[in-house]
C-alpha cells in the first residue's frame, strides 16, 4: 500500500496528517505508484538533501523534440547540476550576486511592498474584500526578480504566466495540454531573454543581468549563452514560486491563528523569526527529487543506484523530533532549522533576497492595517508539490 496519494484532494488541502501517520509507519518508504523512495522525516529529508551519493542527475524528458526548450532550461540549471560543474556554475553566480544586489534592492522593495499595501488597503477600506495574492503576493516577488534583472515594466507581466506553466511540468498526473503549454513558455521565455542579454551586452547597467552576462572566475570561466538565460529563469521560477507561496500560505496561517496575528503586530521586532515559522508551518515547496549514485543506507531502507528519493520538506518540518508542538504556530519560534530552503550544495542561493521580501510584504500589511479578516476561505491550487493559493480575499481595515 502506498505511503499516501499525493494527488488525493484531502492529501493536497493539507497534506500534514498524512505525514505524521506516514512517518509513524517508518522514516523512509517506498512509493510504488511514483517509482521512488519517500523520506518523512527531519532527519532522513536532510541527509537526502546533503549526501553527495543522492545527487540531481537530470535526464531531458522525451521525446527530446517535443521538449527541446523546457529540457535546455533544466540541463544547464544550476539546481540540476552536482559538482564540479555546480561549483563553477554557482561561484558565477555568487560572484554576480555579491555585488550588493540584496542589499542595493532592499529599499526598493520595501517602497514597491509599501504602495501594493497602499492600494489593497484603499479598494478594501475595512468593508469590501481584496484578493492579497493577486494584488500583492504576485506582484511583488515578480517585481522584485524583474527589477533584480532589469526586465523593462512593459515586459513583467510576461513573466509570471511564463513560470506558472513552466513549474506545473514538476507535478504528478499531468495532461498533455499542460505539457505543451510548459514547453511553450520555455520556448518563448528563452527567446525573450536571448534577446535581452544581447542587449545587456550592448548596453550594460547595474542589473544582475548585466553582471550575469559580464562575470568571470579566477580562472577567466564564464556563463555559457544557455547557462545564463537558464540562471534568469531559475531565479524567477524558483524565486517568486516559492515567495508568493510563502505569501499566500503564510497570511493564511496567520488569520487562522489570531493570537499569533495579535502577537506579532503588537511586536514588529518578531518579523524575522515569523518569516521562518510561516516558512516551516506550511512549506511551498512540498517535495525535492535525489537520485542514488551508489547504494544508500537511509532510515532501514537501502535506496539502490539509479533509484529516486525524495525529501518530503513538508513533512520534515513537521518532526516532532526536532520541532517542540510541530503543528503549533509559533511567531516567536527561535530554534527552527526549517528546510524549506533546502540545505547543502543546494541551498537557495536567493534565500537572503527572498527574506527580504517576505518580511517587508508582511511588514507592509500589518502596519497599514488595524485588521485583517478572511473574506471567505481561501481557495487552494489542486497541486502537491508547489503548495499555494489562487485566490486569497482578505478585508483589510485601515
Amino acid at each position: 500500500m502506498a505511503p499516501l496519494d499525493l494527488t488525493d484532494p484531502a492529501v493536497v488541502a493539507d497534506p500534514y496528517p498524512a505525514f505524521a501517520a506516514a512517518r509513524a509507519v517508518a522514516p523512509v518508504q517506498w512509493h510504488e505508484d511514483l517509482g521512488l523512495w519517500l523520506a518523512f522525516t527531519h532527519a532522513e529529508s536532510n541527509a537526502v538533501l546533503r549526501d553527495r551519493r543522492l545527487g540531481r542527475i537530470w535526464r531531458d524528458r522525451e521525446p527530446a523534440d517535443r521538449f527541446g526548450a523546457f529540457n535546455l532550461i533544466h540541463r544547464n540549471a544550476l539546481l540540476e547540476m552536482e559538482p564540479p560543474d555546480h561549483t563553477r556554475l554557482r561561484r558565477l553566480v555568487s560572484a554576480a550576486f555579491a555585488r550588493g544586489h540584496v542589499e542595493r534592492l532592499r529599499p526598493w522593495v520595501e517602497r514597491y511592498a509599501a504602495e501594493l499595501a497602499d492600494g489593497l488597503v484603499e479598494r478594501s477600506g475595512g468593508s469590501e474584500p481584496v484578493d492579497v495574492l493577486s494584488g500583492m503576493a504576485e506582484e511583488l516577488p515578480v517585481g522584485v526578480i524583474a527589477e533584480l534583472l532589469g526586465v523593462p515594466a512593459a515586459d513583467r507581466p510576461l513573466l509570471r504566466p511564463w513560470s506558472n506553466a513552466i513549474v506545473k511540468m514538476y507535478e504528478y498526473g499531468r495532461t498533455a495540454e499542460v505539457e505543451d503549454a510548459a514547453e511553450r513558455a520555455a520556448a518563448e521565455f528563452v527567446a525573450y531573454l536571448r534577446e535581452l542579454a544581447a542587449e545587456r551586452r550592448r548596453a550594460p547597467g547595474e542589473d544582475l543581468l548585466t553582471h550575469l552576462v559580464t562575470v568571470r572566475d579566477a580562472e577567466g570561466g564564464r556563463l555559457t549563452e544557455d547557462e545564463l538565460v537558464t540562471t534568469c529563469i531559475l531565479l524567477l521560477n524558483a524565486g517568486h514560486e516559492a515567495t508568493v507561496n510563502v505569501s499566500g500560505n503564510g497570511l493564511v496561517a496567520l488569520l487562522e491563528h489570531r493570537d499569533q496575528l495579535g502577537r506579532l503586530r503588537a511586536d514588529p521586532a518578531l518579523l524575522p523569526t515569523a518569516v521562518e515559522e510561516l516558512m516551516r508551518f506550511d512549506s511551498p515547496l512540498q517535495l525535492f527529487e535525489r537520485t542514488a549514485t551508489a547504494d544508500v543506507e537511509l532510515g532501514g531502507a537501502t535506496v539502490r543506484a539509479g533509484e529516486k528519493v525524495a525529501a518530503l520538506l513538508g513533512a520534515a518540518n513537521r518532526d516532532p523530533a526536532v520541532f517542540a508542538d510541530p503543528d503549533t504556530l509559533d511567531v516567536g519560534r527561535t530554534d527552527n532549522p526549517h528546510v524549506s530552503f533546502g540545505a547543502g550544495v543546494h541551498f537557495c542561493i536567493g534565500a537572503p533576497l527572498a527574506r527580504v521580501e517576505l518580511q517587508a510584504s508582511f511588514g507592509a500589511l500589518l502596519t497599514r492595517t488595524r485588521d485583517l479578516q478572511l473574506a471567505r476561505p481561501a481557495r487552494r491550487r489542486p497541486e502537491f508539490v508547489i503548495r499555494g493559493l489562487t485566490e486569497l480575499p482578505v478585508v483589510l481595515t485601515p
